[in-house]
């Protein structure tokens, strides 16, 4: 999906509509009231509003199982009023499920807050794939059971490290900026840092965590967007533990596949070169055991060679090195001809040509569908195989489970990219690297980790890895990378080994 001037590629996933409208009014907050049934109708176009936001949340209780160990939690679903830092004025009335662990001191006890990207997309693939207690196995990449995908117990839950929030963005599941404001208020890379910062400074105030340490966890814009959050939290005086950036898109003027202009591809050829090995097209050969070892030759291949070369057919139409088209014909399963036609590889033409007939993924290049699409028209077939499951669990699991009904429908993805204003800092298209290193130079102990996957063909790792070699040598600063596409923990095998990564991460943030 493309936005409004026609250039900048949507990075979220599918998702639905929703209604409502109204004028401004205080918040007022009211007890917990265990399920709960919410009237109020939320709507995710861009000049909605409410009138009454209301704080009333849904309080229920469940178990979860880790390792050998029986964990007890509350989970609070409702509504939470964000309030401007300047002000004190309503802003927002944001849509949460929160998890708590039952008998921790808030004191010291983490507390994380997740939230997708898109611009516009909800959080219910953090929500039902990552984390939480509960999660849809998808099977992913062969999808091997059968759809709708089941909602399961979550093994690898951090709820045995860290409290979770999850929050929906103004506009997307049953979040909605409150009166004179509407929603396209906060659709900007500016006003919506802020309002997620002002959405955790209330939701610290009004459950007494302003000593519990804080965790930021974004996924795709997510990322940008926590760089932006966690640089003005510590510019207002709240300090952060640790920042987790899922396959984030830190600077879009470094990736090619999210702007429709003449921008470097550079970045994508590791993730051409694991693909084309995961279906046995790469020579040297690569098993996914291997594949570490396979994208240390890529990555000198891509930063001393190929980048440098795209940058001189760009800037000076230099053609490249016929032996260079030859080594990136035999890495990445496509022909010297296509390499030489299409030098600045774009992930499209690499999705379509790997396996002719065969479309491959955007979000996981490992996922594939015949190519019945008209050109230029593909759909996505990590996407489509599993967003009806998402949306059709979390009807259920919200009205079951958490005990929250309302009429309103549940927006997966509204359509804020269309109107989104992505300018920031001066630049057209936002580059978020200074953001986080403004927070990290604000508060030293700051760590950064960021997860990845091999066959992610949106937010590719090797660019994220160029992006945070910005920062320089910093020991607080972490890349891994896993098996797996831009939702990696759908995984099995990834997700146990990022669950090991992150409890660690946690452990050295809370040294």
């Amino acid at each position: 999906m493309r936005c409004g001037a026609g250039w900048i590629v949507a990075l979220a996933l599918a998702g639905c509509g929703g209604g409502g409208g109204g004028a401004s009014a205080p918040p007022v907050t009211n007890p917990p009231t265990g399920n709960y049934l919410d009237a109020t109708v939320y709507s995710s176009q861009p000049t909605a509003s409410l009138s009454n936001p209301n704080e009333i949340t849904s309080i229920t209780r469940g178990q979860v199982v880790v390792g050998s160990q029986t964990f007890s939690y509350t989970a609070t679903t409702g509504h939470l009023t964000s309030l401007a830092l300047v002000d004190n004025l309503p802003q927002a009335s944001f849509f949460y499920v929160a998890y708590t662990l039952d008998g921790a001191a808030p004191v010291t006890r983490p507390v994380t807050f997740f939230y997708n990207g898109g611009p516009g997309s909800s959080t219910i693939w953090l929500h039902l794939g990552s984390f939480g207690p509960r999660r849809l196995d998808t099977g992913e990449p062969n999808m091997s059971g059968v759809a709708p995908f089941p909602l399961v117990d979550n093994a690898e839950t951090l709820l045995d490290v860290s409290d979770l929030v999850f929050v929906d963005a103004i506009g997307s599941g049953f979040s909605q900026a409150i009166a004179p404001n509407n929603n396209r208020t906060f659709w900007g890379v500016d006003v919506d840092g802020a309002a997620f910062r002002d959405f955790i400074r209330r939701y610290v105030a009004v459950n007494n965590r302003a000593s519990s340490p804080k965790f930021l966890y974004g996924e795709s814009y997510g990322g940008p967007r926590s760089a932006v959050i966690a640089d003005l939290m510590e510019a207002a005086g709240m300090s952060l533990a640790g920042v987790v950036l899922q396959s984030p898109a830190l600077n879009y003027n470094s990736n090619c596949g999210i702007i429709i202009a003449v921008v470097s591809c550079g970045g994508y050829l590791p993730t051409y070169g694991a693909t084309a090995a995961w279906f046995g097209r790469s020579n040297p050969p690569a098993t996914p055991a291997q594949l570490p070892g396979f994208m240390a030759q890529l990555r000198p291949l891509t930063d001393d060679l190929y980048a440098p070369a795209v940058v001189a057919l760009l800037t000076t139409a230099t053609r490249p090195d016929p032996l260079l088209v030859t080594r990136l014909a035999a890495v990445s399963g496509l022909t010297g001809a296509q390499w030489d036609a299409n030098f600045n590889m774009p992930p499209e033409f690499f999705r379509v040509n790997l396996q002719p007939g065969t479309l491959s993924g955007r979000y996981d290049a490992r996922v594939t569908l015949p190519n019945n699409s008209p050109p230029g028209r593909e759909i996505d077939p990590s996407d489509v195989l599993i967003g009806p499951s998402f949306s059709l669990r979390m009807g259920e699991y919200l009205a079951g489970t958490l005990g929250y009904t309302t009429p309103s429908t549940y927006t997966m993805l509204s359509n804020a990219i269309n109107f989104w204003n992505f300018s920031h800092d001066g630049n057209q298209l936002p580059d978020t690297v200074p953001d986080l290193a403004a927070a990290m130079a604000q508060n030293s102990r700051l760590k950064v980790l960021a997860v990845n996957g091999y066959h992610d063909l949106a937010t590719p790792f090797h660019t994220t890895e160029r992006d945070l070699a910005r920062l320089g040598n910093n020991p607080n600063v972490r890349v891994i990378n896993y098996v797996g596409g831009h939702m990696t923990y759908l995984e099995h095998s990834s997700r146990r080994a990022m669950k090991a990564d992150l409890a660690e991460f946690y452990r050295s943030a809370l040294q």
